[in-house]
């Protein structure tokens, strides 16, 4: 079987018998077009003949094209179909690209505010019940780095403001105690005299609703939402971005990394690590701006 006969045969295959849409039987055609393609132009003679070396080299040449290691991942992912294909068929013996794998792609570096940032949307001018609430879950969240989850799960016990500390249950039902700033103390017991007027008779949860109930996540992102519109913030600010924050802001004071393990209740020390880049620009940045042999003109 001709190597392009053998491709019309699988996206047949495919189109009839897994019934994949257009978009995606061509994005197929066009990532084993590109192979074939590789092929001819590296003198393989027939499917048979390609192996592992063939398919990484074809990695690498995607690569250096300018394709993401996604896009990679996906190509090499249609190859391995393909051979299996063709194995069904009995066009080849081995299936070259079963163990080769596309280069990972690079960290996401999470989105952070700045302190000044941080600051504005921290700003106290809190007036209705529910403003004094929204104050007390800014705070919370930027003094002790919670998760959506954690917070939304807090009961009204978990809160020692004699300690000043929270309990929270993170993932895999973990609880950790954790420090909670004077600041962020004070808004909580402005909240609590006005919680006891809208809370539900046997309702515990710390933050509640107009209905009395517990406050949902939904409903704590859409007010950090509006939050953030009114204080003029440049981009779109979400709970998770204050957790970003926290942890950032620590580790460029503190350096101590195994701390901010512990406070964000991360398992290993290698999910924390992320904000070790992000200090890094920070100390990249001023070192570019102060630095004589390093301004850029």
């Amino acid at each position: 079987m001709l190597p392009f006969e053998a491709l019309d045969a699988f996206l047949a295959e495919l189109g009839t018998e897994r019934r994949l849409s257009a978009h995606t039987l061509a994005a197929y055609r066009r990532d084993l077009v590109a192979l074939l393609e590789f092929f001819e132009r590296e003198g393989v003679a027939d499917l048979a003949s390609a192996d592992a070396y063939h398919i990484r080299r074809f990695a690498a040449e995607c690569h250096r094209r300018g394709l993401g290691p996604r896009s990679i991942a996906r190509r090499l992912s249609a190859v391995r179909s393909f051979y299996n294909f063709l194995l069904r068929r009995g066009v080849v013996a081995t299936n070259p690209g079963i163990h080769v794998q596309a280069p990972k792609p690079s960290r996401r570096l999470p989105a952070t505010l700045d302190t000044d940032q941080m600051a504005s949307l921290l700003k106290a001018d809190a007036v209705e019940p529910l403003d004094v609430r929204d104050a007390a879950i800014l705070e919370l969240f930027y003094s002790s780095g919670l998760r959506l989850s954690e917070l939304t799960g807090l009961d009204v016990p978990d809160v020692d403001l004699d300690d000043l500390t929270v309990r929270v249950v993170g993932k895999g039902s973990k609880a950790r105690i954790v420090p909670v700033g004077r600041i962020a103390a004070d808004a909580i017991r402005a909240w609590l005299p006005l919680r006891a007027q809208l809370a539900a008779a046997d309702e515990r949860a710390l933050f509640v609703g107009r209905r009395g109930t517990r406050l949902g996540q939904r409903a704590v992102q859409l007010r950090i939402e509006t939050w953030a519109r009114r204080r003029g913030m440049p981009v779109h600010v979400h709970p998770h971005m204050l957790r970003h924050s926290f942890a950032s802001h620590l580790l460029e004071s503190s350096g101590d990394l195994r701390a901010v393990q512990e406070l964000l209740g991360h398992a290993s020390l290698s999910t924390t690590q992320i904000y070790t880049h992000l200090d890094f620009q920070h100390l990249a940045h001023i070192y570019d701006r102060t630095h004589p042999r390093a301004r850029r003109r």
